[in-house]
């Protein structure tokens, strides 16, 4: 009696609940965001939408700091708020309500203003991953965006109003390990074929194979071996030009079966070698964005603050110039082929094998590191090392600016509004149009058309000119914006504060997984023509 087929290992609870968002950051990723603690400022619908996409996928907590009362304002903007809830503490109630989206999440609410916090606790906030803000006044964002800053946690605004939406992202220095690019070159190596490769694929005599086999050898066999043959007559040189690379193409088409007529058996295997002589047949090198990252003084310099990503950087920089030869270590993955199991398997393991003793040399070289820089060498584990051999070809890093800054007429990129501004098709004009609107709320205490008052539009504009003014900039053409901004009257519509709720939250993420490369660092949302632009401040 046959035995039954064996069955698949039982996912756990956690993992079928969270199983696709796995498939894209992770377990690692996933863990970075339930071991992370994220500050909400203000429970607005646009606050609660982003925290909605917060805590379903699971982060480990978060608290609400909101001072204000549920009004019947909120009720139509806000789903985690209802008729029950009108005059009860704005932050309790969109606590409780969000708390039911998932039960492996843990919430608290501070029932007093930011304005009032940061004057009485401003340690409040050193405890978070990242702070998001909605709804907040330069009174306050100033001083939030100084102390974040200092403190080293990412401060992500957000503004909704009207048709117009607005994210602007802070932080100091974001690294990026795995970025996940849309599309990458396979790393094989046949330009620099190391010897457990090259003894894997002489292992192979082609021509005495039968069709079945023949028909079912990695394509990197046979690419391999005409590439050898090709650069016998070729000064060990690798073809660089199309007439090259088509000689080496025919090299590859003249290993094809034939029948018994004389034609070409269908071998999809050599088919995929010619395609890949595009691709494949390179020269290794280190790419140019990586190695200006490995020639940064963060990671030439390294002191006993030194970040973990940057004493990885360092060992891998050392790797480079010393046992790589001028090349990263070997990624390890193979990209689908078309072979049989075993010798699939089997050239997936040499160059997995390869890939690990590369990482075990650089993650000797990390230990060192840390010793001589005093850090716990438990720092950086063995796991850590290969994420970053792995993917040390597509590593990022970004370096931000202060929003402050961004108040101060000395330090505003004025060329770059300037430029917006004039242009039609550029989204600047609501920036600057958002940046007047703060400057109106902190003059009058106030939205603009909030009580139909027609003066609003004369202030409104007014605090548009003085602005433009202190930049340098010229007026603007026509006041078509003004009276837009005048019309919304400081309203919200839940439609648009819930797609760039999406997007704010998209961003967190990034930035508590160090996955994925987050927006840098402004982005403008017209819902009007549906476009989108993002500035660099």
């Amino acid at each position: 009696m046959a035995s039954p087929a064996p069955k698949s290992p039982e996912q756990s609870d956690k993992s079928k609940k969270y199983d696709r968002q796995l498939r894209l950051w992770g377990d690692h990723g996933q863990t970075a965001l339930e071991n992370c603690q994220v500050c909400l400022i203000n429970a607005t619908g646009l606050g609660t939408e982003i925290l909605k996409s917060l805590v379903l996928p699971g982060i480990g907590g978060f608290t609400i700091v909101d001072g204000e009362k549920v009004t019947e304002e909120d009720l139509g903007i806000n789903f985690f708020l209802d008729v029950d809830s009108i005059g009860k503490q704005r932050a309790l109630v969109a606590t409780q309500l969000l708390l039911e989206l998932n039960n492996d999440v843990k919430g608290d609410y501070v029932d007093e203003s930011i304005e009032q916090l940061l004057k009485n606790n401003p340690n409040f906030f050193s405890n978070f991953s990242v702070v998001i803000a909605t709804s907040l006044n330069e009174r306050a964002l100033l001083p939030l965006s100084e102390l974040l800053w200092n403190l080293g946690i990412p401060l992500i605004v957000a503004k909704s109003i009207g048709f117009i939406g607005y994210v602007r992202i802070q932080f100091q220095e974001h690294v990026v390990i795995e970025s996940h690019p849309d599309s990458q070159n396979p790393d094989l190596r046949l330009d620099k074929p190391f010897t457990s490769l090259s003894q894997y694929v002489d292992s192979f005599d082609l021509n005495s194979m039968d069709l079945k086999d023949h028909a079912h050898i990695p394509y990197v066999i046979p690419l391999l071996k005409s590439l050898n043959e090709w650069r016998q007559y070729h000064n060990l040189a690798l073809p660089s030009n199309f007439k090259e690379k088509e000689e080496l193409r025919q090299l590859v088409r003249k290993g094809i079966k034939v029948n018994e007529d004389g034609l070409p058996e269908a071998e999809e295997n050599f088919e995929e070698a010619v395609k890949a002589v595009n691709f494949a047949v390179t020269p290794t090198a280190v790419p140019k964005g990586i190695k200006k990252l490995l020639e940064d003084d963060c990671c030439i310099n390294l002191t006993s603050k030194s970040k973990p990503f940057w004493i990885l950087a360092k060992a891998v920089r050392d790797f480079v110039e010393n046992e790589g030869e001028g090349c990263l270590p070997v990624r390890g993955t193979l990209p689908d082929m078309t072979a049989d199991t075993n010798r699939y398997i089997a050239l997936q393991q040499i160059y997995l094998q390869e890939s690990l003793r590369c990482a075990d040399i650089v993650h000797r070289r990390t230990q060192q590191l840390l010793h001589q820089l005093g850090q716990n060498t438990d720092l950086i584990t063995e796991a850590d090392t290969k994420m970053f051999c792995k993917h040390a070809s597509n590593l990022a890093v970004f370096r931000g600016t202060k929003i402050a800054d961004e108040y101060d007429p000395k330090l505003v990129n004025v060329s770059m509004i300037s430029q917006g501004v004039e242009d039609p098709d550029s989204l600047m004009v609501y920036y600057v149009m958002l940046r007047g609107l703060d400057r109106f709320i902190s003059d009058y205490n106030h939205q603009p058309g909030e009580f139909g008052d027609e003066h609003d539009i004369v202030k409104l504009k007014a605090c548009i000119s003085k602005l433009l003014s202190e930049w340098g900039c010229g007026s603007l053409s026509k006041d078509d914006y003004v009276h837009e901004i005048f019309r919304y009257g400081g309203a919200e519509l839940h439609s648009i504060s819930a797609f760039l709720g999406g997007c704010a939250a998209h961003e967190a993420i990034k930035l508590i997984t160090g996955q994925y490369k987050p927006l840098h660092n402004t982005f403008i949302y017209d819902a009007i023509t549906s476009n989108t632009e993002t500035f660099v401040f």
